[in-house]
């Protein structure tokens, strides 16, 4: 068997990219799918909203008013950090994605891999811990929601960061944990790990800062969403090998036995019995036995001419072509010209002497 075909593919490949696109595209559809079916009750979501405000107050972590205050009343803070909320997400994540698979082809799969894991974790939190967001807690909160007061600058509605109109589609209680921090702090990892340039390893500290920064100031995550957010992208760290080693026994094992199947094919299509009177050699039956009257002549099997040998010709007969008696000497040193024609001047003169 071909191990070759066992063997799966090089980690350090680079993965096409009409198998990568749909790959992604599942992931991001399972995860938008799972944003509006985990849309959980208005009460319950709020009321693990004000119980996650509890605990950051009861541990002196609750940084997310006195931002929230300052990007309301700044506009120019207010405005931009909402545009970022709304856009950077799905820009720069894509970005470095893509900047990876053409320059660090032999990282691709492993940070790809990692990305997507911690994706399908922040799933099953949406689902788990449905929770609204400090935006949409009650008026006596102390928060204000920069999104709707500044909406009529950007693109979103007054309900999401959707598109406006299309506020229904998303899912407004998956704050727990905060994926916006956990794509981000995954970008700041890859950017600082591959990238060469002071501007971009700058960039790699400063992007998952800001989106922290911005989260918390448009009140759209607690401190403590974006916390679980870098404890799900660690958790998607440590499970990424071993996926990895989970998947290449499985593309081996499905390689191995396609080659399998298409060498047991092969197989019996060699050995198979021709049918009688089909593929026999001149002279014999189906069975390869000699014919009646045919002086005892043993023919030369099709597998003993491929091999370069010449079948034996029994005592008292003639030769055929590509025969000789037994025990005659193989005439040498002459070049096949020659020796064709030395047989031919010998086949004249045994016709004459008759």
């Amino acid at each position: 068997m071909d191990t070759a075909a066992r063997r799966p593919a090089a980690a350090g490949s680079r993965p096409r990219w009409w198998t990568e696109l749909p790959l992604l595209a599942l992931v991001y559809m399972a995860y938008s799918a799972g944003r509006l079916v985990a849309r959980g009750d208005v009460h319950s979501a709020a009321g693990h909203g004000r119980t996650i405000l509890r605990w950051e107050e009861l541990l002196r972590i609750d940084p997310e008013r006195a931002l929230n205050r300052l990007f309301t009343s700044t506009p120019a803070l207010g405005i931009p950090a909402d545009f970022a909320y709304a856009s950077l997400h799905y820009l720069i994540t894509p970005a470095v994605l893509i900047w990876l698979w053409h320059r660090r082809p032999a990282h691709y799969r492993t940070l790809r891999t990692w990305l997507m894991l911690a994706t399908l974790i922040g799933l099953i939190g949406f689902t788990l811990l449905p929770t609204a967001p400090p935006r949409l807690l009650e008026t006596g909160s102390g928060f204000a929601d920069t999104m709707a007061r500044f909406s009529s600058y950007g693109w979103w509605g007054d309900d999401a960061s959707a598109p406006r109109g299309l506020g229904g589609m998303t899912n407004q209680f998956a704050a727990m944990p905060s994926l916006h921090v956990g794509w981000a702090l995954w970008c700041g990892a890859v950017l600082w790990k591959h990238g060469r340039s002071r501007a971009t390893r700058a960039l790699a500290v400063a992007y998952p800062l800001v989106i922290v920064l911005v989260v918390m100031g448009t009140a759209n995550h607690y401190l403590l969403d974006a916390l679980a957010g870098t404890a799900v992208m660690g958790l998607g760290l440590l499970l990424t090998r071993p996926a990895l080693r989970l998947a290449d026994r499985v593309r081996g094992a499905v390689a191995g036995a396609a080659v399998a199947r298409a060498e047991s094919g092969a197989g019996s299509g060699a050995g198979a019995v021709p049918a009688a009177g089909a593929g026999a050699a001149p002279g014999t039956r189906a069975d390869g036995v000699p014919k009646p009257g045919m002086g005892g002549v043993a023919v030369a099997t099709g597998v003993a001419g491929t091999a370069g040998t010449h079948a034996h010709v029994s005592g008292g007969c003639e030769t055929s072509a590509g025969e000789r008696i037994p025990r005659q000497p193989a005439r040498r040193g002459r070049p096949p010209a020659a020796a064709a024609s030395a047989a031919a001047a010998d086949d004249g003169a045994a016709t004459a002497a008759r």
